[in-house]
């Protein structure tokens, strides 16, 4: 099985789970809960616990947080290379649910805006032939940790690791713009996106249409479809590949079903399956995830993977 090297974002996630519809300007009782969080790190954390060897790269604070969220990391299995800080907290994002499992987010950085070249170059072990790096979308829509995001590519490319990169979150890449992202990308192997972040890419609200133009930059691309799924396209097949969304009883929480879906995705997609496949492993775990509270795999999962 093919080592994965995950470089992004180490959060701290506080989730507020409503209970009832919001009473703007009032009180609406809900579930307010802690747990580790970053998309790049709750990739490494789904990877781990489906048996990958995995290493994650980030930042973390000095804090009691930064300790935690390293911990946690570990507790999974992860091979977690974690620069501390001194300055910057660990990052921290609210995220609040509402009752039907929709979310918004509010994201304080942290110490994930300074990650820097020099933190990669630290780890230049983990960038050898044969690994595949994964990077986070939120590193290179981040101003602070671009740097570093880009430096990560240009290792990569120069040891000839295969390279897939995610779209981050559709608000900041819009912020960004579809342009910089697109070259400072081209070159990965991978795109891994939503149907909002490939509209905000090719200006194409068909996702079918979105990834045959984005095809132009990557030679695979992949975008989930929420309820209905995820297709894969490369250049050269008349249609994409589709596979349906696992049905799920009830959403408790849709964070970090995006990271999971991506960590179903690479293993079979790194052993040469079929896409079918691939795409399935990854709607498997995305429903997973929102079965819980929290991005992470929960206790019992990691339970049963040690075991």
């Amino acid at each position: 099985m093919t080592r994965v090297v995950v470089v992004g974002d180490l959060m701290t996630d506080t989730v507020a789970r409503a209970a009832f519809p919001l009473a703007k300007g009032s009180d609406t009782p809900a579930a307010v809960t802690t747990h580790g969080g970053g998309s790049g790190a709750n990739v490494a954390a789904w990877l781990a616990v489906e048996g990958i060897d995995v290493a994650f790269v980030g930042r973390r604070g000095s804090d009691i947080a930064g300790r935690n969220r390293d911990m946690e990391l570990m507790g999974y299995g992860v091979d977690a290379r974690l620069v501390m800080d001194g300055e910057r907290p660990t990052g921290t994002c609210v995220v609040m649910v509402t009752h039907k499992g929709d979310r918004t987010m509010l994201s304080d950085p942290g110490a994930n805006g300074a990650l820097l070249p020099e933190d990669i170059e630290r780890c230049k072990d983990l960038f050898t032939q044969g690994t595949h790096l994964h990077l986070s979308g939120y590193s290179l829509i981040n101003e602070g940790s671009r740097k570093a995001a880009i430096h990560t590519l240009d290792l990569a490319r120069k040891a000839q690791m295969s390279v897939s990169v995610d779209g981050g979150s559709s608000s900041p890449l819009k912020r960004m713009g579809a342009e910089p992202f697109l070259e400072w990308t081209q070159g990965a192997r991978l795109l891994v996106v939503n149907a909002k972040e490939a509209e905000i890419l090719t200006g194409r609200d068909n996702p079918e249409q979105a990834a045959k133009v984005l095809t132009a930059w990557y030679p695979q691309v992949v975008i989930k479809t929420g309820e209905d799924g995820a297709l894969w396209y490369t250049n050269g097949r008349p249609e994409p590949v589709t596979v349906g969304a696992e049905p799920i009883d009830k959403i408790v929480d849709g964070t970090g079903a995006g990271d999971a879906f991506v960590a179903g995705f690479l293993p079979p997609w790194l052993d040469g399956k079929q896409p079918a496949d691939a795409l399935t492993a990854g709607c498997r775990l995305s429903a997973q995830a929102m079965k819980h509270l929290g991005a992470r795999p929960t206790l019992d999962v990691v339970d049963n993977q040690i075991n």
